[in-house]
């Protein structure tokens, strides 16, 4: 019977959470935490109802975030696309990462 720390060690759950905490990653997700909130305080501050800072986050995220954006319309889910967006290109990038600092190595979690 094999070892269940092994499986542990190489399940999907644990690759995306050695991916999430790259500090690239990290730094991409404070990136897209900080335009989230520039855009709530430009559209706060904005009593015309006309601003399109809104864009600016779901670009950064696309195209996760583009997927999800056109799931049912308000505010709550603007929000969701967005979180869902970063995490999924922040964990591209922890891969990406992670696959260029190995090299030609093979990977130990496989």
């Amino acid at each position: 019977m094999p070892s269940t720390d092994a499986n542990a060690a190489g399940s999907p759950l644990h690759r995306l959470g050695r991916n999430l905490r790259n500090p690239f990653a990290l730094g991409y997700l404070a990136l897209c935490v900080a335009l989230l909130v520039w855009t709530v305080v430009v559209s706060v501050m904005d009593d015309s109802g006309e601003s399109m800072a809104g864009v600016v986050p779901v670009l950064a995220t696309a195209p996760g975030s583009l997927v999800f954006l056109v799931l049912p319309d308000g505010k709550a889910m603007f929000f969701v696309a967005v979180a869902i967006g970063a995490l999924v290109n922040a964990s591209v990038i922890g891969w990406c990462v992670r696959a260029l600092r190995r090299g030609n190595q093979a990977d130990p979690t496989r």
